[in-house]
C-alpha cells in the first residue's frame, strides 16, 4: 500500500526492523501485500522500552491539561489519515467500510474521553487525612495519598479490532491517560494499518511536546517479540486483547519474572444466554432473530458474541429453535478478518461435531469447505447433560456459531449456570414472574460475568463509566477492572502515600488549597474544598 514503509517505531522515530520477515494478508483473498515487515528482534524490542522508560518520569510529570492534548491530538492525526486508513483497514481485514468509520470513531471518541477525564483531574482518588498532634494516646500523622502512573505499559493489538482495540485503542488510550508511556506489538493480521495509526501518535507526540519515547510500536508475527517486551525488566504491567491460550501465556509470562507484573487480558467469552419459559412462549421468533443477527454479526468476531442459548423444551422452545436454525442456514458466509481464524474456527467446528450428543441443525449458505478466507454460520444442539459432562461445549468458539441447549426445568438452569466459568456477559430473557421465579439463577449469573443483560444480546459495548468489560477468570486476568469506559486508567496506575510531607513535596492534587479544584476525601469527607 502506497506510503507504508514497514518499519517500527521508537523514540519519535521510523526503525528499519531486522528479524524475520512477513507480509500483510488481504484478507478476502489470502493474497500476499507489500510491504516487507520484519519482527523486532530483542535489541530492537528493547531500544523501544528503553526510550518508553526514559520518557516515564517527563511524561508522568506532564500538566493534565497538555496530556489531555496529546490523546486528542491523536484523535485528529487519526481523522487526517482519511479514507487511507479505512482503505488499509479495509484490506487487511476484509471489514466492511462502515463498520471501520464507526470503529474509528469509537477510538477517536475514547481518546477524547480519557483527555477530558485528565484534565478533569479527580482520577486520580486524592485522599487527605489531616494531622492531629494533641490526639490521645498518639498523635495522627498527616496522610496523603493518590494515585500515580506505573511506567512503561506493553501493549498487544487484537486481532478483530484494529483500531479500537489496537494501536491508539482502548488499552493504549487508557495507558496514556494515567501517565504511562506504551510500547505495543503490532498485530501481524493488520500491519499496514498499525504502521499508519502509529504515525499519528508519534505525530501527535511532537506537536504537543510529549516526550519522543513516550510511545512505541514494534512489528512480530511471531512469538518472540511479544516474549521480549513482557520480560523487560522496564516494563511494569501488560494489557490484552485477544484469546484465551494467548492471554494465559502472557499471564504465566509475567508471573515468572524475577519482578512479577500484572497482566491485564480481555480473554474471550461463551456469554450464554438464557431464556426464560414466560419470554420464550411470548417472544420466542423476536429473540431468534435478534440472536441469529447478533451471533453472525462481524462473521461472529466480537468477544461479547453469544455462543450458547438455553431454551426449554415447549412447543415454543421448539419453535424457537427451528425459527434460529432457519435463519442461520439462510446467512451468507463471511470473510474472516485472517485466514488463521478461519483455521482455528474450522477446528474448532470439528471439535464440537465431534462430541457425543450434540447434533449439528444448521450450516449458513455459500459455505465452502476449502475456503481459507470465509467462515459459515452453525448452529448446533445439545441437552443439558452434554453440557455438563463435555469441557469443549462451554468454551469459545470464535465464529458465527452457538449451540441450544435445551432445559426442563429450573434446577437444570442453574445446574448449567453452576458449571460454567467466568465469561464477558450473561443474557437472560424473562418477564417479571419469570425473574421473581428464578431470582436464584440471577444471583448465581452475577457472580459469574462481569455485564449482566436482561433482554437484548450481548454484543455492543456502551464506552461510559457504566460499563464494565471483564469478568470472572478466565474472561479476563482480574475482573475488578475493565477494558472499557474511563475506569480502565485505573489498571495502570497504583496507589502512594505521603506521610509528614512539607508543602513544597506535595503534588498540586494533595495540597490544602486544592488548586486543581479536584473531588478528593478529606478528612472522610468527599467534596472539592
Amino acid at each position: 500500500m502506497s506510503g507504508l514503509t514497514g518499519e517500527h517505531f521508537w523514540a519519535g522515530e521510523r526503525h528499519r526492523g531486522s528479524g524475520q520477515p512477513f507480509a500483510a494478508v488481504e484478507a478476502a483473498t489470502g493474497k500476499k501485500q507489500q510491504p516487507i515487515y520484519r519482527d523486532a528482534t530483542a535489541d530492537e524490542v528493547d531500544a523501544a522500552v528503553q526510550a518508553a522508560a526514559r520518557a516515564a518520569a517527563p511524561f508522568a510529570a506532564m500538566v493534565p491539561a497538555d496530556r489531555a492534548a496529546f490523546l486528542r491530538r491523536i484523535a485528529d492525526e487519526m481523522l487526517e489519515l482519511g479514507d487511507a486508513l479505512l482503505a488499509c483497514a479495509q484490506s487487511e481485514t476484509a471489514l466492511p467500510v462502515p463498520r471501520l468509520q464507526m470503529e474509528r470513531g469509537r477510538t477517536m471518541n475514547q481518546l477524547r474521553l480519557f483527555a477530558d477525564l485528565v484534565e478533569q483531574g479527580s482520577w486520580v482518588d486524592a485522599r487527605i487525612d489531616r494531622a492531629q498532634p494533641d490526639r490521645e494516646p498518639m498523635p495522627k500523622p498527616d496522610l496523603r495519598a493518590m494515585l500515580v502512573p506505573l511506567g512503561p505499559v506493553a501493549v498487544f493489538g487484537a486481532s478483530n479490532f484494529p483500531l479500537a482495540y489496537s494501536v491508539a485503542g482502548g488499552d493504549t488510550a487508557s495507558a496514556l491517560a494515567a501517565g504511562c508511556p506504551v510500547v505495543i506489538k503490532g498485530h501481524p493480521a493488520h500491519p499496514g494499518t498499525s504502521e499508519l495509526v502509529a504515525g499519528a501518535v508519534v505525530r501527535a507526540a511532537a506537536a504537543t511536546g510529549a516526550p519522543a519515547g513516550v510511545f512505541g510500536m514494534v512489528h512480530g508475527r511471531g512469538h518472540e517479540p511479544g516474549r521480549c517486551l513482557v520480560e523487560h525488566p522496564e516494563v511494569t504491567a501488560v494489557g490484552f486483547t485477544g484469546s484465551a491460550v494467548g492471554g494465559q501465556a502472557l499471564v504465566r509470562l509475567a508471573a515468572m519474572r524475577p519482578r512479577p507484573i500484572p497482566v491485564f487480558a480481555e480473554m474471550g467469552s461463551v456469554n450464554p444466554v438464557f431464556v426464560l419459559p414466560g419470554a420464550m412462549a411470548e417472544r420466542s421468533a423476536a429473540i431468534a432473530e435478534a440472536l441469529a443477527a447478533s451471533v453472525t454479526l462481524g462473521t461472529g468476531q466480537f468477544c461479547t458474541c453469544p455462543g450458547m442459548v438455553m431454551h426449554d423444551a415447549s412447543a415454543a422452545g421448539e419453535s424457537f429453535v427451528t425459527e434460529l436454525s432457519d435463519r442461520l442456514a439462510a446467512a451468507a458466509a463471511g470473510v474472516m478478518v485472517h485466514p488463521q481464524l478461519v483455521t482455528n474456527y474450522r477446528g474448532a467446528v470439528a471439535q464440537v461435531q465431534g462430541l457425543s450428543d450434540v447434533v449439528s441443525r444448521a450450516t449458513g449458505s455459500d459455505y465452502d469447505e476449502q475456503s481459507a478466507t470465509t467462515a459459515e454460520a452453525r448452529l448446533f444442539t445439545a441437552d443439558v447433560s452434554a453440557v455438563i459432562e463435555q469441557d469443549r461445549l462451554r468454551e469459545e468458539l470464535f465464529g458465527p456459531a452457538v449451540v441450544a441447549v435445551r432445559y426442563g426445568s429450573g434446577s437444570e438452569l442453574l445446574e448449567v449456570a453452576r458449571c460454567l466459568d467466568g465469561h464477558l456477559t450473561a443474557t437472560i430473557h424473562g418477564t417479571d414472574a419469570d425473574l421473581q421465579e428464578h431470582a436464584e439463577l440471577v444471583a448465581l449469573l452475577q457472580s459469574k460475568v462481569g455485564r449482566l443483560l436482561f433482554g437484548g444480546v450481548p454484543t455492543g459495548v456502551e464506552v461510559c463509566a457504566s460499563m464494565q468489560h471483564g469478568g470472572p477468570w478466565p474472561a479476563s486476568s482480574d475482573s475488578r477492572f475493565t477494558a472499557v469506559g474511563p475506569r480502565a486508567i485505573l489498571r495502570w496506575a497504583r496507589p502512594v502515600c505521603l506521610q509528614n510531607a512539607p508543602t513544597e513535596q506535595l503534588p498540586a492534587a494533595l495540597r490544602d488549597d486544592n488548586p486543581m479544584g479536584l473531588w478528593r476525601t478529606v478528612d472522610g469527607v468527599h467534596d472539592r474544598h
